[in-house]
Parts: structure tokens; C-alpha cells; sequence
């Protein structure tokens, strides 16, 4: 079933993350989707594609676990710094390739290392569908 390809422009939420993220496409700079770089399911580099989601709430994350040792317990979020426990997004394009890459879509979901699912929310796009 066709769902909204994704593009630079896409919002990210993460389940342990305070805030929406939007991605940064950039393994096929030259194909665009109306007018904004396209998104595959490599774009998957922290920072770079997957910028921060504000504050994390995972003890999986030794950020977390040091702040809320030293609340005594008390679950204290700290900076999200994502980080990829998988190389590729799942549930892309499964017809769609972008630069022979299965393009990026709305729903595609990709695991942090700290435990965080991380979706694809809204792909940034209005028209454009991926098969």
C-alpha cells in the first residue's frame, strides 16, 4: 500500500525523547521530492540525519542512569543523543528505490540503542507516494 514518501523535511518522534525531531535527508542529495531532498533508509547517521529529540528518559541511556542515581532514584531525563542500533530504517519502500536505496516513508521505524523506537511521523511531503 502506498504511503507519503519522505523527505528532509520529515518529523521524528522517538519513544523516550521529549520533543519531535526532523530529519535531514542526505544519501541522495540529487533526487528530489517535490523540491526537498528524498530520504532512504540509510539516512540513518546520528546527528547528521537523526538530530537529538531533545531530552531522554531511557536509564538504558548512562546519561540518564548517572542523573537519576544521583536524585536518589528519581527518574531524571538528560540530552538525547541518538544512537543507531540498526543500520537501515524497517519498513520503507518496498518498490521505491531512490539511488537503487529503498526510499524512506511515513510510518518507517528505525531502534536507538538506548531502547527508543524512532518513527517517522510526518514525511514532509503533500502529494508524493512511495509503492
Amino acid at each position: 500500500m502506498p504511503r507519503p514518501a519522505a523527505t528532509t523535511t520529515a518529523t521524528m518522534t522517538c519513544t523516550f525523547g521529549a520533543a519531535p525531531s526532523t530529519l535531514n535527508a542526505t544519501s541522495a542529495p540529487t533526487v528530489l521530492i517535490e523540491g526537498k531532498p528524498a530520504a532512504t533508509i540509510r539516512d540513518t547517521i546520528p546527528v547528521m540525519n537523526i538530530p537529538p529529540f531533545g531530552m531522554c528518559t531511557s536509564l538504558a541511556n548512562p546519561a540518564v542512569a548517572a542523573a537519576t542515581t544521583a536524585a536518589l532514584g528519581v527518574l531524571t531525563p538528560a540530552p538525547c543523543l541518538p544512537v543507531m542500533a540498526t543500520p537501515a530504517w524497517q519498513n520503507g519502500a518496498t518498490r521505491t528505490l531512490i539511488g537503487g536505496t529503498p526510499g524512506l516513508t511515513q510510518g518507517a521505524m528505525c531502534t536507538c540503542a538506548y531502547g527508543g523506537m524512532i518513527q517517522v511521523v510526518n514525511a514532509g511531503t503533500l502529494r508524493s507516494q512511495t509503492g
